[in-house]
């Protein structure tokens, strides 16, 4: 602890240290560590305001940049020190080791970062470098070891220059021999009260994902560095394959010993489950944090250190969330920050961020966008830390199954003055969601539920802006692309809207299979692994003059097209298109204006494991769009009623006591408390 003379007393904390991968797979070598030059990319006001350089612009960021200068694995020689081979540079101006200034100086307390670097090497410099928001880089000093074979080197660095945007970093250049960076660490002074480190309690709801979830217990257990953070981790089994029966799990229960709670329950879903994780925390009382993290991730754990430290040091109490990289291509990024679109309520990535970005392809250093602060107003689940203070205040998380739990919840805490910040530097490796098929099968009906409840509670404006008119049109999108249980389920969705807010605890557990139940009625909602399950393809004509139809129709065919379908809709189904589909139509090309041209086709899935048999049906589609005009009339009228309903009952149908009861079937002491 150090004082100074009439000031409060402080102490040091470390914010960041330098880390270097533990997995082995190269794609993410670029994450840590840049070997490239700088190629920035044009600023927007060069651009200007034409939409075609923009969309050329926006193409040309997305071109890999790289000259093919690699990372041996032999270099990285440890957990922190890395090797600079004789004559080469490396920057640590990348993702897991740049300093994140501007969201240090947003969002905490610190004010002044000092940066301590240890060379080992003769002839080795260190340049320190800083950015602004638009991305251009000032060198801010640069050191050499000269004749000497180690070098500690520090920078005091203020924080006062990022109030838009900005990083640090440094490069190493090394001399005619290799020169190794043993170490790198990122501290500050802070007020006393903030000396000691948070602990978190880690919720991780699973499903039958044994294998996966077992090896990220082993992950988290084994990382010696994040081991003190730990006050416990809590694993949600929801499903019929245990992960108390994987192979591996031996191996995680010796590695967390009493620190490791396996809790069984019903599949309650993923809200289920982590409002379980947070009901256990905030009861315990004894970690400053809950952290949900999803079970098939591969993460860093350095990243919940850095997320508890920056929580810690936050001005108030902060919701404090990771990135998802994805783990197939593991150096692409899924978004930068995502806020709530009111007028839509929709999801989406926040102004000027570039989603599934490359950083193999263009690194930090080379990319304006990525240096300017971006404020979110949630974040995923996958990996999000919330202190518990703020769990006991706004209470558990919305019980909706899956789906809108993660944003309502960034929004709830936002109205109650606590904000969410997605934090660079901690970050999980999952599957991406633009892998998945969530808008069609049966969790299309958590989406528009979902989507729902949480405009009712949080939409700023009169009737949710423009939601039930665009809900409409999704449904005749799907309607005149003959995706008849999607609409159907989308229905029952907003049935169950108008069914009020204490509907939710009791069908918590029973939902899904209902849906499920329901779906697998419709011929578009069976799908087939294997091609050979469906009727040959034929029609009755050929395509007009053998044109190809996978091609992208310009603005005029796609209105043209809008006018159209709904009236094609109601002629005659062609006599062999009752028995043959008339076109496979892979999951890429499986737009509604390409799918509205037929009356069957077998469509692919967009995980590319099955297909399903599109039908069309005049009379089921006339059913339906009456049905859905009536209900979207109804919602309109019904809004300011239900968006009362359901503010009013928020407290209650996310407070412990409520929870308590839904958990009742499953927890040891059947005694419900009656605290909330």
């Amino acid at each position: 602890m150090s004082k100074h003379s009439g000031t409060p007393a402080t102490v040091t904390r470390v914010l960041q240290r330098q880390i270097l991968p533990t997995q082995s797979d190269s794609d993410v070598f670029r994450l840590y560590v840049d070997p490239e030059a700088v190629v920035l990319d044009a600023d927007k006001y060069e651009v200007g305001s034409n939409r075609a350089a923009q969309q050329i612009n926006a193409a040309s960021m997305r071109q890999s940049i790289s000259t093919g200068a690699s990372i041996h694995p032999d270099q990285i020689e440890s957990r922190t020190a890395m090797r600079v081979l004789a004559g080469d540079k490396l920057s640590f101006g990348t993702y897991f080791n740049a300093f994140p200034a501007s969201y240090w100086r947003r969002w905490t307390v610190v004010t002044d970062v000092t940066l301590t670097v240890h060379l080992s090497g003769a002839g080795a410099s260190l340049t320190v470098y800083k950015s602004m928001a638009n991305g251009r880089s000032q060198r801010v000093e640069t050191v050499t070891t000269g004749t000497e074979t180690e070098g500690v080197f520090t920078f005091d660095l203020p924080l006062k220059p990022f109030v838009d945007g900005g990083w640090y970093w440094y490069d190493v250049v090394a001399g005619e021999e290799d020169v190794v960076v043993t170490s790198a660490e990122w501290a500050a002074e802070v007020p006393a009260d903030r000396a000691e480190h948070g602990t978190v309690d880690i919720g991780i709801t699973t499903m039958n994902r044994p294998d996966f979830c077992a090896d990220l217990i082993v992950q988290i257990g084994e990382d010696e560095a994040l081991r003190p953070y730990l006050d416990e981790v809590l694993v949600m089994e929801q499903g019929t394959q245990l992960v108390t029966e994987a192979e591996n799990f031996g191996v995680a229960e010796a590695a967390l010993g009493e620190q490791l709670r396996v809790i069984e329950q019903g599949n309650l879903g993923g809200s289920g489950g982590y409002a379980r994780g947070q009901l256990e925390s905030v009861r315990k009382g004894t970690a400053t944090y809950f952290m949900c993290l999803d079970d098939d991730v591969i993460c860093e754990p350095e990243g919940i250190i850095r997320a508890i430290t920056f929580g810690d040091l936050a001005r108030r109490p902060t919701i404090v969330g990771g990135h998802m990289f994805s783990i197939y291509s593991r150096a692409r990024l899924h978004s930068f920050g995502e806020i709530v679109q009111q007028w839509r309520f929709w999801w989406e990535s926040a102004p000027g961020v570039f989603g599934d970005w490359d950083f193999g392809a263009r690194n930090l250093r080379s990319t304006r966008w990525l240096h300017k602060r971006v404020d979110v107003d949630f974040n995923g689940w996958f990996m999000c830390l919330i202190p518990r203070q703020i769990l006991e205040e706004i209470g558990l998380s919305l019980p909706v199954f899956i789906k809108w739990d993660d944003s309502e919840y960034g929004l709830r805490a936002k109205k109650a003055g606590y904000p969410t910040v997605t934090f660079p530097g901690a970050a999980v490796w999952h599957v991406p969601w633009t892998d998945k098929n969530d808008g069609l099968d049966w969790q299309s009906y958590f989406h528009q539920r979902n989507r729902f409840i949480a405009a009712l509670l949080h939409s700023a404006y009169p009737k949710g802006g423009r939601m039930v008119t665009e809900s409409f049109s999704h449904q005749v999108k799907h309607l005149v692309s003959m995706q008849y249980s999607t609409v159907e389920l989308r229905h029952k969705a907003l049935e169950d809207v108008l069914a009020g807010p204490y509907e939710l605890h009791g069908s918590l557990e029973s939902k899904l299979k209902e849906v499920r139940a329901f779906a697998s009625e419709f011929t578009d909602a069976q799908l087939q692994p294997d091609p050979d399950a469906f009727p040959s393809v034929r029609r009755t004509k050929p395509p007009r003059k053998g044109r190809d139809d996978t091609g992208v129709p310009n603005g005029s065919a796609v209105k043209l097209a809008a006018l159209k379908s709904p009236f094609r809709q109601l002629l005659p189904v062609r006599p062999l298109a009752k028995e043959h589909p008339e076109v496979e139509i892979p999951a890429m090309d499986s737009q509604w204006y390409r799918l509205t041209k037929y009356d069957s086709a077998i469509v692919s899935m967009p995980d590319g494991q099955s297909a399903a048999l599109y039908q069309r049906d005049p009379e089921k589609f006339q059913d339906l769009l009456k049905r859905t005009v009536d209900i979207h009339l109804r919602l309109r009228k019904e809004w300011p009623r239900l968006a009362k309903e359901y503010r009013d009952a928020l407290p209650d149908i996310t407070s412990p006591h409520e929870w308590e009861k839904t958990f009742r079937p499953w927890t040891e002491d059947t005694e419900v408390t009656t605290e909330s």
